[in-house]
């Protein structure tokens, strides 16, 4: 079943995208470039830097070329991950890297619905193409200890505006067990074991899950293989489908 955006189109004003109250919050001025303007990212910089879609692998997000003749590339034919397909951004490269550590690392909240802005952009371009978009959203869970540090999750901050912006309910589908090492820290061989079983669907929320197409929510998606644990969790608990939507991929697995 194809699930389309309601009543968006791609001639929604800018207006939408970017939330009236967002400057009063941010400094007036472009936090990518530092000229003076009303938008957290000014309109040259968003132009410049954002607008552009590379041909991308339609399950991992990984740029392809534009001449291939299948939509996966090579790794996901030859390892199918568990999701089913990711929508991105942009590359977690300058400057796009600069919004995810100034939310993730520098507390800047409201940065939060400018990424959903541009993260709802790229789910309509992948709308537009006739793909399906989920119909129920959820964010990749904190473990305790790294949620009381930060005092925030990113990913749910980014999950809320996103939710309203589409029009897709928003769910705490998952809860994680335990404390994970920080997966960029850990060698590629160790991430899948780090993260294994890391993470379970309560009984309360079973029922959201059996049957559906779920869009997980995460800031950044490296090797990808936490989206992976969580889109086989989901899975195992009787999903559908699994749609990635993150902010930014990192092109080096």
């Amino acid at each position: 079943m194809f699930v389309r955006l309601q009543g968006v189109t791609k001639s929604v004003t800018r207006s939408l995208l970017w939330p009236r109250w967002l400057p009063q919050l941010l400094p007036s001025s472009c936090v990518l470039c530092g000229q003076t303007d009303r938008n957290a990212v000014c309109e040259p910089c968003h132009e410049q830097h954002f607008t552009t879609r590379p041909r991308r692998c339609v399950q991992c997000a990984m740029p392809i070329p534009t001449t291939a003749k299948e939509i996966r590339c090579g790794d996901c034919l030859k390892n199918k991950p568990a999701f089913d397909a990711t929508i991105v951004v942009a590359d977690y490269a300058a400057p796009a890297d600069q919004l995810v550590l100034a939310l993730k690392f520098g507390a800047k909240l409201p940065l939060a619905p400018v990424m959903a802005g541009m993260l709802r952009d790229a789910a309509v371009h992948y709308a537009d193409r006739g793909l399906a978009l989920p119909i129920l959203l959820t964010a990749v869970p904190l473990g305790k200890s790294r949620l009381q540090e930060r005092g925030f999750n990113q990913s749910l901050e980014i999950a809320r505006p996103l939710s309203r912006q589409l029009n897709i309910p928003l769910e705490p589908l998952l809860v994680r067990l335990r404390d994970t090492l920080a997966q960029a820290t850990l060698p590629t061989e160790e991430r899948r074991r780090n993260i294994s079983r890391a993470f379970v669907v309560p009984t309360q929320t079973m029922n959201y899950v059996r049957g559906a197409h779920i869009g997980v929510i995460d800031d950044v998606i490296t090797t990808g293989e936490t989206l992976n644990e969580i889109a086989s969790t989901l899975k195992r608990f009787g999903a559908r489908r699994v749609t990635n939507i993150v902010f930014a991929r990192t092109i080096s697995k």
